[in-house]
């Protein structure tokens, strides 16, 4: 390190900053009382013109409070509150579990099988965009197929039971199949009023229709009853109300609908207008490439359509999920 007490300073007036400082405006920190330059006295007063003109207040009256600043005033009639998640009212409902094992679909209870480990995966994915959405849209996920027969509701119902199992998130199942509704059937619960009740009647709450299973997390909207205006009601600017009623101020929840086929009716095209992502299943070795592009497209005012392979037989790595839960290690 270089000496600072031998560099040669001939020629430099003054040499360092602290010096160049004092010379100028005697604000070297070594004093202790720097010099500071005198103010000028002869500043010439602001014109009469450029002088803002100030209101004169009244004195408030006895008894009365003395009125507040403008800036707080406006600040705190801007502050708007959050809206506050609906809570659902509905029954509550006893799922029968064998009637879940009967039906191939995943009970929470039992051991982990290769379904479940299945779904895992799929609902990872749908999560993943789910939380890092903008809007409630990218939580609203809905499920179809190109034609009936290939598993759509099997899937959604499955993968309704395995996202209610993570921690702090509840998911609501809407059964969107009005014309042949399972959703019930499939939990081994009762029919009751639901979706297209709510839809024909703006007086009905939607919460209250909704039904709360003994599954932790996991909530059910029927199908509820059909008419003949079913498309015209989904096509109404009543569904876009109902969604938003259920899904507003809630982070933590995710709708789940389970629709008809794509091509066999008018409902899943326009539901996907309401929704963030889009699930299409299809039969491994039956859907042509042809209906699957059909689908796509009534599909397209969903921005995010994943494709679920359903039924497949073979894995060209060998996978088989659930075995290793079963194995025991040496």
């Amino acid at each position: 390190m270089t000496d600072q007490g031998k560099i040669n300073r001939e020629g430099a007036r003054p040499a360092s900053l602290f010096e160049r400082a004092d010379a100028a405006w005697g604000l070297d920190p070594r004093e202790r009382a720097p010099r500071v330059p005198p103010v000028p006295l002869d500043i010439p007063p602001v014109p009469a013109a450029l002088r803002r003109p100030v209101a004169p207040q009244a004195a408030p009256q006895p008894g009365q409070a003395a009125p507040q600043a403008a800036p707080q005033a406006a600040q705190s009639a801007s502050a708007t509150p959050a809206p506050r998640a609906v809570v659902f009212s509905g029954p509550d409902v006893a799922i029968d579990r064998e009637h879940l094992r009967d039906g191939g679909l995943i009970v929470p209870e039992d051991p982990v099988t290769g379904l479940l480990e299945e779904f895992r995966i799929v609902k990872r994915e749908l999560l993943a965009d789910a939380r890092t959405g903008a809007s409630a849209r990218s939580r609203r996920i809905l499920v179809c197929s190109p034609h009936s027969g290939e598993g759509k509701t099997y899937c959604a119902a499955n993968l309704a039971i395995a996202l209610a199992a993570e921690r702090n998130l509840e998911v609501l199942l809407v059964d969107a199949d009005v014309v042949q509704p399972s959703i019930t059937e499939r939990f081994g619960i009762e029919d009751a009023r639901g979706l297209m009740d709510a839809l024909a009647d703006p007086r009905v709450l939607p919460e209250s229709l909704v039904l709360r299973t003994d599954i932790e997390g996991l909530f059910v909207l029927p199908a509820g009853t059909a008419t003949s205006n079913d498309a015209e009601y989904l096509a109404s600017t009543r569904t876009a109300e109902v969604l938003d009623r259920l899904t507003e101020g809630a982070p933590d929840r995710i709708v789940i609908f389970d629709t008809p086929p794509a091509l066999a009716a008018s409902a899943a095209a326009e539901l996907a207008q309401h929704v963030g992502q889009a699930l299409l299943v299809v039969r491994a070795d039956e859907t042509s490439r042809a209906a699957l592009e059909d689908a796509q497209q009534l599909l397209s005012a969903c921005a995010d359509i994943k494709l679920l392979l359903n039924a497949a037989r073979y894995s060209p790595s060998g996978r088989r999920f659930g075995s290793y839960y079963g194995a025991k290690g040496k």
